[in-house]
């Protein structure tokens, strides 16, 4: 039992950035000011900028979390072990009226979102806060310094972990441009909130501030700070991107776009290549920069082998892990999903080893699509036109499988348009113009890579070997893929390599490794009408050439 003793909280604050206590009464001490001009009053404590040993002391003290044996900081987040998209909202007025997707965003009334945030205001009252004064943005001229508001200590450090921490001569004078407060004890009303459930993510761009209540899940916070971005940039000509990236020897940069469980942390972790971020980024006139100071990683199954970067992360001091399950010794059992298979960590970027220390690269010449193609089709790598890479990057498909979530019973088909819908408020086209403009400018070359499966649909086939995906992976950001024999596929119309060194000629082939092949065109005919009909909502919006990168159906799938 750990026993933790403070100066009575009423009159005492603790300031992170001077290491002391300060005695002062609520309303005077300048930092309760600060929060006073959001209209936070009666608080009982504010803990403003706490490092990681401090946050550590708190978040144990008060039961939030547990110790790993490698000094990882261990936490669970109740029900919701993921993000709530179907309770998140856009508070719709002049600003967003007639700019953000809302065929795809949940709108709200701004006078639904005042009477919201006096209820967050309320229910602040006698508690205890944790503020983090951090920055979204490693490049200077498009960073967002952002204030994020916490009822748990741990997470406030699992923001700080993973946006940008300012110098400290900057905090002094450090005014945000956006704000979140969450506060996963508060319950929303749908009737008085105009909301779905007791959660809710409710974001007002115009006064810049975001809401969250009802879920301890952390990823809510990276996710909101990153859908403002998302709505931010474009207006500036820069492209937001869900994407990891990172560069080589010869300042050769490439960016990796996927949605969850494709590998899009796994492979830009390379301990060869300087790992710039490993979730979003930005695209401007002066090449890309990382939104983030940190990582966000999957851990179910993680193997110190086949991951060793990342598994490193998970054994030392100030990494937070969500809702990963300890043995009686407090070590963690990675392969144990009882809770969820969307086990995480997050830890800072510099915890990676090759990690750049500025978040900043020069324009990419290699994008990288990334895929899990659980029914078996696609080829383990393609080269992709222009054209078929604004087709792919709108359509954004994965595959789940069995497992992966609740009511997932066989291979399912998933469009994420722009490899993350849920973040990007704007229409797709905006972004899916603004990257092929920039792949053009810059000459860049694109791949679709399918870390799937191969020899069959899921339940059948075998998971792409990791080995392979690396060795094509290199081959195409070092250029030698470039000078190799290509195919076209029959189905989708990109090209294919026939042959490449160190990997086998038949696993380029997906059609050859079925031992059935008509199986196999009809199982491709399935997946190609699944893209055509998913690809019809944005018909009107794009070029015919893009319409033209549409794959084919050839067979009739049964």
């Amino acid at each position: 039992m750990l026993h933790c003793t403070f100066p009575p909280i009423s009159s005492v604050y603790w300031d992170g950035l001077k290491g002391e206590f300060i005695v002062k009464q609520i309303g005077i001490y300048n930092h309760n000011a600060k929060l006073s001009e959001l209209g936070f009053e009666d608080l009982s404590g504010i803990y403003w900028n706490l490092n990681e040993p401090e946050l550590y002391k708190e978040s144990l003290c008060r039961g939030e979390t547990s110790l790993a044996a490698g000094g990882a900081l261990v936490a669970l987040t109740g029900q919701h072990t993921g993000r709530s998209a179907q309770d998140k909202f856009v508070v719709r007025d002049e600003l967003t009226s007639d700019c953000v997707w809302w065929e795809n965003t949940k709108s709200m009334e701004p006078g639904k979102f005042e009477i919201l945030f006096q209820d967050f205001l309320d229910h602040a009252k006698g508690r205890e806060l944790f503020v983090q004064d951090l920055v979204g943005g490693a490049d200077f001229e498009n960073r967002l310094p952002t204030r994020v508001i916490t009822e748990l200590a741990w997470h406030s450090l699992f923001i700080r972990n993973l946006l940008i921490i300012p110098e400290r001569s900057e905090l002094d004078s450090f005014l945000p441009e956006f704000t979140v407060i969450d506060f996963p004890d508060f319950r929303a009303h749908p009737e008085r909130h105009g909301c779905r459930t007791e959660t809710i993510i409710a974001c007002d761009f115009t006064r810049r501030i975001v809401l969250i209540g009802g879920t301890s899940y952390a990823g809510e916070m990276k996710k909101s700070v990153f859908s403002f971005l998302n709505f931010l940039l474009p207006a500036k000509q820069v492209m937001p991107m869900h994407c990891s990236a990172n560069i080589g020897s010869d300042e050769d940069a490439a960016v990796f776009f996927g949605l969850s469980g494709t590998g899009k942390t796994t492979l830009s972790a390379d301990p060869m290549r300087t790992l710039i971020g490993d979730d979003e980024h930005g695209w401007g006139e002066k090449g890309i920069f990382n939104f983030e100071g940190g990582c966000y990683a999957k851990t179910i199954n993680l193997s110190q082998v086949a991951e060793p970067e990342i598994y490193s992360t998970t054994q030392r001091f100030g990494t937070v892990l969500e809702n990963v399950i300890l043995d009686e010794n407090c070590q963690v059992d990675f392969g144990d999903s009882s809770l969820t298979e969307n086990t995480r960590c997050a830890y800072p970027l510099d915890f990676i080893a090759n990690a750049s220390t500025t978040g900043i690269a020069p324009h990419p010449k290699n994008i990288i699509m990334l895929t899990a193609d659980a029914f078996g089709v696609l080829p383990p790598i393609s080269r992709l036109t222009p054209a078929q890479a604004m087709y792919h990057f709108l359509s954004g498909y994965t595959a789940k499988v069995a497992g992966t979530e609740k009511g997932v019973i066989e291979p399912e088909a998933t469009f994420s348009t722009c490899f993350g819908a849920p973040f990007m408020p704007r229409h797709p086209s905006e972004y899916g113009n603004l990257l092929r403009d920039l792949i053009a400018k810059h000459d860049v070359k694109c791949w679709l890579v399918n870390t799937g499966w191969t020899g069959g649909a899921y339940g059948v086939g075998n998971r792409m070997p990791i080995k392979a995906t690396r060795a094509m992976l290199s081959a195409a950001l070092d250029g030698t893929l470039n000078n190799a024999a290509f195919r076209t596929d029959a189905n989708f119309g990109f090209e294919v390599p026939i042959s490449l060194a160190g990997v086998d000629d038949d696993i380029l082939d997906p059609r050859s490794t079925w031992s059935d092949s008509q199986a196999y065109d009809r199982q491709a005919s399935g997946l190609v009408e699944m893209f055509v009909a998913n690809f019809s909502k944005f018909e009107s919006y794009v070029d015919s050439e893009v319409l033209g990168a549409a794959p084919t159906v050839r067979f009739a799938a049964e």
